[in-house]
């Protein structure tokens, strides 16, 4: 049986590198259907994403011989399989909208990943996911508990098997310790154009700067507040009429958006860390 997989990977940069990759996959009687490059002139890194079919291995099979083929070219890589989704847990404190952009897209079929759970600081989506029929976890977080509000946490994160967390405007600053557990799978969605307005309110702070655009940003989650690589980021206009409600109203929208591509780009595998960068193969 045809099996579909995504390859992606990272090297140091050296002449033959394509040919090589295709024809490894050509020795194992892979089909590629998609593929994209990029070579990092500054940092001398090669990046790559194939799409690929094959019917004469397993999963299990390609890995080992992915392994002896990619030592000798320093290659970082990861192998999935096309159709499997992306088991997720969603963080959310008391602004839902892009929580609920998520799950309607999720349950739309827009999305390859399947939500396991949500977590949130406060009760008030309880009713929704229900409705979605996903478990809800409401762990309080004060300053006092916060080392075992985030214990607990990351213990349904482990439970559930997820490969991604969401913080889909899950207003607490992460630990420096839980960012580093959930580095490379952890996408956080800030309201603002970074690294313009970090931190709280940005909203308000474009407000009282006259900004004519106000944006959002998806970026990975880092200890660095707001400063994690940057995955996607979209823009609207605003004019001096504006109020900050009006801009909050407004920037939902270019928030749910921007966050639903960075999510839909990372369960599809074509979001690669280049140090504090990303290298986004649309």
């Amino acid at each position: 049986m045809t099996q579909a997989y995504i390859l992606t990977l990272s090297c140091p940069d050296r002449l033959g590198l394509v040919h090589a990759v295709s024809g490894f996959l050509l020795e194992q009687d892979g089909n590629i259907e998609e593929a994209a490059q990029y070579n990092d002139h500054d940092t001398g890194l090669f990046f790559m994403r194939l799409q690929f079919a094959c019917a004469t291995h397993d999963q299990a099979t390609l890995r080992e011989r992915l392994a002896a083929f990619a030592a000798p070219h320093q290659m970082r890589w990861h192998l999935h399989a096309a159709s499997e989704p992306v088991r997720t847990v969603i963080m959310v404190s008391r602004e839902g909208h892009c929580l609920n952009d998520l799950l309607f897209r999720w349950k739309s079929g827009l999305l390859p990943v399947h939500i396991a759970a949500i977590i949130s600081n406060h009760r008030d989506f309880y009713q929704l996911a229900a409705s979605y029929n996903v478990p809800f976890h409401h762990i309080p977080v004060t300053k006092d508990n916060k080392a075992q509000a985030e214990a607990r946490q990351f213990e349904i994160i482990e439970q559930e098997g997820a490969e991604l967390v969401v913080l889909a405007r899950y207003m607490q600053v992460l630990s420096d310790d839980m960012c580093r557990k959930l580095e490379g799978r952890a996408i956080n969605i800030h309201h603002s154009f970074l690294p313009s307005f970090k931190g709280a309110k940005p909203y308000y702070q474009a407000h009282d700067r006259g900004v004519k655009l106000i944006g959002a940003t998806a970026h990975y989650v880092t200890a660095d507040l707001d400063e994690g690589p940057i995955i996607e980021q979209d823009v609207a206009r605003a004019d001096h009429t504006d109020t900050v409600e009006d801009l909050t109203a407004r920037g939902r929208d270019t928030e749910s958006q921007v966050l639903a591509r960075a999510v839909k780009w990372h369960t599809e595998r074509r979001v690669l860390l280049n140090g504090h960068k990303t290298v986004v193969f649309r």
